[in-house]
């Protein structure tokens, strides 16, 4: 007897339930979540490189790692903050002068801060003497004292120096970047030039007497007394730093011109 081999519908049978595997085995596929990306690697021929370039080497690095993406984004971040507070806090401090200049102007009028300059009792802080000087077109309210709060009103008198106009080195600070930087120029100053002190009883006029100097910041004998009338201008330098300060000093050359 002749076997006879599996019939057509048999192999039409098996071939769908073929069919119907790999259909099945493609919808598994479709369903699983995508396989992790592998790292770039550069292939030449048969052989793996690496990238040489360290820009391209770091870039790679950064599409592999997530958290170092996540750590570059903060960095620029604060890196950002940190640049709009270096560019804004210079431009705060002007308005907030402009500000305070107005009340010292104000309060430098009145007949009390007179008759407390009359009797050497200006508080800290308080309106003591209008400083000017044409040539840089500097008009500042001085306050008495060089503390920082003081100082944030431009300018401040040593408060262990005489009063201006009086006999002796009077001796002023300024700040030169910020708080309205009144003595932002004061190294571009002349000998001859002249600065004019005016106050609630009078004013005077200093000349300059020599080119602007450099001293440490230890070094007082800039302030110290002087036999005859002496302005002393000290600041910052260079600007942007308290490493050394910068000195104009001037000789008393008598009454302001029309006082």
């Amino acid at each position: 007897m002749v076997e006879l081999g599996p019939s057509d519908a048999d192999d039409g049978a098996r071939l769908g339930d073929v069919r119907r595997f790999v259909y099945a085995g493609e919808a598994h596929e479709r369903d699983q979540p995508p396989h992790p990306r592998p790292p770039v690697r550069i292939v030449v021929g048969d052989q793996e490189q690496r990238p040489k370039d360290p820009l391209t080497r770091a870039a790679l690095a950064l599409r592999q790692r997530a958290w170092a993406r996540r750590l570059l984004s903060g960095l620029s971040v604060v890196m950002a903050l940190v640049a709009v507070g270096v560019l804004g806090y210079p431009v705060y401090t002007n308005l907030y002068q402009d500000r305070e200049q107005g009340r010292l102007t104000d309060q430098f009028a009145t007949p009390e801060l007179e008759q407390a300059y009359r009797a050497g009792n200006v508080a800290e802080g308080q309106s003591l003497t209008r400083l000017k000087i044409p040539s840089l077109k500097v008009d500042v309210v001085v306050v008495e004292g060089t503390t920082l709060s003081a100082l944030r009103a431009g300018a401040g008198h040593y408060r262990d120096t005489p009063l201006p106009c009086e006999p002796g080195n009077v001796a002023i600070a300024g700040h030169r970047t910020t708080y309205g930087k009144p003595f932002s120029q004061i190294d571009l100053m002349k000998p001859g030039d002249i600065i004019i002190l005016e106050t609630p009883v009078g004013s005077c006029t200093y000349s300059v007497n020599k080119a602007p100097f450099i001293v440490e910041p230890t070094d007082f004998s800039v302030v110290a007394p002087t036999p005859t009338g002496t302005l002393t201008l000290t600041t910052c330098h260079p600007r942007n730093s308290a490493a050394q300060r910068l000195i104009v000093q001037a000789d008393l050359q008598g009454p302001a011109a029309g006082a």
